[in-house]
């Protein structure tokens, strides 16, 4: 079967299509037939320095929407033909792996490309707006690169919450985009000089949730914008910067909670107990059209190298997605 591998070295990441034998499912496994597998920017940020050793080339994708093919031993609750979604280590091939306690029944409204956009996106979401973020009805959340896939999914898991919503964007245009998906007030900027701003829009208090996909620059912005007990959740770094100073006279006066957001870095009972929460709070509003995913643009399989390209070039609002 025909697979995409991708290949790290220092400031750069490449795909490398290989043939290789079809995977059999293990205990606890299912084979899924690959319909559409969603790309996930931080697959393809390279963080090595300039004297580090590659690591050895490994299957690319992190996320897959298809057709049961076979199930593994011990498996209970799903069957070949099911359609599924979830998190699949080498998404990017005609059949991938997905341990079954990750695996989610694709909701009857959403095609392959829909679903492909649904599990790391929302999974991330719901770790940092509920698992970790506690935002509740009537309150305030701030998304930084609001126009990016986690930042969009933030933005239409907060409205279907009763949050009220706050994003950023160098972008006017990607901002009038997500007009329609109920952003309350859209910040043109790249930089961390928002503060004022969201002030204003809350009345002083600040916001109580700021998820920053950004990284190090804006940082010391999102600790400003924070209300009384506010949290922040970092989950990228868009702009490269990994360090950043913490005010920690903020951080003691308002009772701040700083916390971090990674799917790769998680056990497996612990991605599961996060899809068990997602099943609860979120799927149901993706299954009757409350939260549609938002798909920029879909590219055909062997097109996987442009929809690299594609990415990095941050045109996009939404997901991108590669269809089989």
């Amino acid at each position: 079967m025909k697979s995409f591998w991708i290949h790290a070295a220092p400031g750069h990441t490449r795909l490398e299509a290989r043939e290789v034998e079809r995977p059999a499912p293990g205990p606890g496994q299912l084979l899924v037939r690959v319909r559409a597998a969603g790309l996930n920017r931080g697959e393809f940020i390279s963080a090595l320095g300039p004297q580090a050793k590659a690591p050895a080339p490994k299957p690319a994708g992190g996320e897959a929407a298809g057709e049961i093919a076979a199930v593994g031993a011990g498996v209970a609750g799903f069957a070949p033909g099911g359609r599924v979604m979830g998190r699949a280590a080498g998404a990017f091939a005609e059949y991938a792996l997905m341990d079954a306690r990750e695996a989610l029944a694709v909701p009857a409204r959403l095609d392959w490309e829909q679903a492909a956009a649904v599990p790391l996106v929302f999974m991330v979401v719901h770790d940092m707006l509920i698992g970790q973020g506690r935002l509740a009805a009537g309150q305030w959340l701030l998304v930084t690169s609001v126009s990016s896939g986690v930042g969009v999914g933030a933005l239409q898991a907060g409205k279907a919450l009763g949050a009220k919503v706050i994003g950023t964007s160098g972008s006017a245009s990607k901002l009038e985009r997500l007009a329609a998906l109920g952003l309350d007030l859209a910040l043109k900027t790249r930089k961390g000089d928002f503060c004022d701003a969201v002030m204003q829009a809350t009345g002083g208090k600040g916001v109580n949730l700021v998820v920053n996909a950004v990284g190090g620059t804006v940082f010391p912005e999102c600790v400003r914008t924070l209300a009384f007990e506010g949290r922040l959740a970092t989950v990228g770094y868009l702009d490269g910067v990994l360090k950043s100073e913490i005010d920690l006279e903020a951080l003691h006066a308002k009772r701040l909670t700083l916390f971090g957001v990674s799917n790769k870095l998680r056990t497996a009972e612990q991605r599961a107990a996060t899809v068990r929460g997602f099943v609860a709070d979120l799927l149901p509003a993706i299954a009757d059209g409350r939260i549609t995913p938002l798909i920029d643009r879909v590219f055909e399989f062997d097109a996987l190298p442009q929809a690299k390209a594609y990415m990095e070039s941050d045109a996009q609002v939404g997901k991108i997605v590669v269809r089989l």
